[in-house]
């Protein structure tokens, strides 16, 4: 009886500590610093957007309110302010949120500043990078404005690369 208990333990720990978690579970504020519930998305695509002001993709800006008001009714964009590129994000939030609505008049989501690379990269981009988290693929942020996207059901779908434009058919291809 000994052993059983002690094999039905060790099968509970292994099968607890290896459980994939849901992108869902993930914990992240938005910029005004209130949490955002994830959970709320589901059904939904969801874009994630590592961005900065003061980059040379900022004009995607424009493409990403142009895919969110476009495609709302299936997707969610969400932008992340990350300064770990060229410093090219180095304002508060309050700046970031100012620059945004002032040149692009942003309505999509955008987070607190985050990392998304390093021994400080947040759990959001600890999922999408990684495949023994998300199941699918791994990857690094190589550069501002990469993009992420998952399905209704929480799986990740795929990644692209700064030089993919919002309104791509890479992208929109996903959502139709």
């Amino acid at each position: 009886m000994k052993n059983l208990i002690l094999i039905i333990m060790v099968t509970l720990s292994f099968t607890t500590s290896n459980a994939q978690k849901s992108i869902y579970d993930i914990a992240i504020n938005d910029i005004d610093g209130n949490p955002i519930d994830l959970n709320e998305f589901k059904g939904k695509h969801v874009l994630f957007v590592n961005v900065a002001s003061e980059c040379g993709f900022t004009s995607q800006y424009a493409g990403l309110e142009e895919l969110h008001q476009q495609y709302k009714n299936d997707l969610i964009v969400i932008g992340l302010p990350c300064n770990q590129f060229g410093g090219q994000e180095p304002g508060a939030e309050k700046e970031i949120q100012q620059f945004c609505s002032k040149n692009f008049g942003i309505s999509f989501l955008m987070t607190e500043k985050i990392d998304v690379k390093g021994e400080n990269k947040h759990p959001i981009y600890n999922w999408l990078t990684s495949k023994k988290i998300n199941g699918k693929s791994s990857s690094s942020v190589k550069w501002n404005f990469q993009k992420y996207i998952i399905n209704g059901e929480g799986d990740f779908v795929n990644y692209f690369y700064s030089i993919t434009k919002p309104m791509s058919l890479k992208i929109t291809s996903i959502l139709k």
